[in-house]
Formats: structure tokens, sequence, C-alpha cells
């Protein structure tokens, strides 16, 4: 379909653990679908009537590269870890590390990964168990990349039971700009770190709370993969 091809054009870089083939997130169906109708309406009596010519040219040319870059935040590219998933963590989100609580009650390392309009806005699940606890928070709209985002802002709270027994808390956290924060984890349902855990449009961020003594792998400053960027190891003796 269109949305397969536009795919195509959107998928600049490869990583490692991602199929070829882009396709376009359930989430966007509905918002690319009426903002072409909206691009439709508004260039073509432009095209029969207006003159000079280089009106509707360079009208037509500032719509369709903002429809390409919706159309860019929306991919949803199949991804498979190909590591070891025994107390393995795995990033949620593509994006920036900014910064290495509310269910666990503990001291916790706090990992966090900051997702501009530019990359994938699929959530993935960071580790393999079971969703023992999801929530939705109302809040603020803050700068995803402010620390006090994390506690402030609209956001979402999963929690994690691996089947070692360790807790891993994930929250998916709104933005400026991003204020619509889908959660498909529920209560009780499996999890595994090829599934995606949510959605988050337009800019945000999603935090992982690990117990301490975990291992991790990234530091602040690198980017992460959705899915695919291992950042941290569990370890099996820690609950």
């Amino acid at each position: 379909g269109i949305f397969d091809i536009l795919g195509y054009l959107c998928m600049i870089k490869r990583p490692a653990g991602t199929e070829m083939r882009v396709k376009i997130h359930h989430e966007g169906t509905n918002i690319l679908l009426v903002s072409a109708a909206a691009i439709a309406v508004v260039i073509t009596p432009m095209w029969l009537w207006v003159r000079p010519i280089a009106w509707p040219i360079a009208v037509t040319a500032v719509l369709g590269v903002l429809y390409l870059l919706t159309v860019n935040f929306f991919r949803s590219p199949r991804r498979h870890f190909e590591g070891d998933t025994r107390n393995a963590v795995v990033a949620s989100a593509d994006g920036k590390v900014v910064y290495e609580p509310e269910y666990l009650k503990c001291n916790c390392i706090q990992l966090s990964v900051f997702m501009s309009i530019f990359n994938v806005h699929a959530n993935w699940f960071p580790v393999n168990g079971e969703v023992i606890f999801a929530s939705h928070h109302p809040g603020r709209f803050l700068g995803a990349y402010l620390p006090k985002s994390s506690t402030e802002n609209e956001r979402s709270t999963v929690v994690i039971r691996t089947p070692a027994g360790q807790l891993v808390l994930v929250r998916q956290i709104a933005g400026a700009i991003a204020r619509r924060i889908v959660t498909y984890a529920e209560k009780g349902t499996d999890a595994h770190v090829d599934d995606h855990m949510g959605f988050i449009k337009f800019g945000s961020r999603v935090d992982i709370y690990m117990p301490l003594g975990t291992e991790t792998y990234v530091n602040i400053g690198d980017t992460t993969v959705g899915g695919i960027t291992q950042v941290g190891r569990l370890r099996p003796e820690l609950r």
C-alpha cells in the first residue's frame, strides 16, 4: 500500500535486528489519511486558479515536506533483539540517553531516553516477564528533557516482573509537544522485548527504573534503538 511505500522512503538507516520493510504504525493511519485529504483540499484550488504558478508549487512543496516528516514520525520498523534475553534490559525507545519511585518504593537506577520528533515513537518492553501494574497519571506538559518531568508530567507507568522475580518499572512521559500517550500493556499480560508496550505521539521520553546493582551499558549522550540496544543486565539475585 501507499504507507508501505512511504515507509521505505523513511527508512534511512537500518539498525541490526531491524527488517528493511518498514510499516506505518496504526496509531498514525487516521492522522495521515486526514492530513492527506486536507492537503488535497488546500492545494487543488490553488493549482486550478492561483497564478503565478510559483505559489502553488511553493505551498505544495512545504506541505509535502511536512507530510513526509509526519509519515517519518509514525514509521514502525519490525525489530528483533538478537542477544540473550535472560536478565537483559533492552532500550524501550529510540533516542538519546539524558539521565542515568511511586510503585517500587526503593532506590533504583534510572535510565532516561529522550525522543525527538525524528525518532521512532513506538515503545518496546525492556524485559521479558509479566505486567503486574499499569497506571495512567494526568499531569503537566513540561519539556520532556527536564528531570522533574518524570514526576510532574502526564505519564503512564508499567511494572514488569521478570521470570527471575526482579521488578523493572517503565514510564512513558508526555512532553511539551507530545500530549498523547498510548499504553498497550495491561496487568496480567505477558511482556517480551520484541513487542510494543505503547506509543507516544510527537516528542517525549521513556524512563526505565532498574534494581540497584544492575550492570548498565550506556552513558549520557549515547543513542539507543528501541527493541535492539541492550542498556543493561540484571543480576539474577536482585529482587
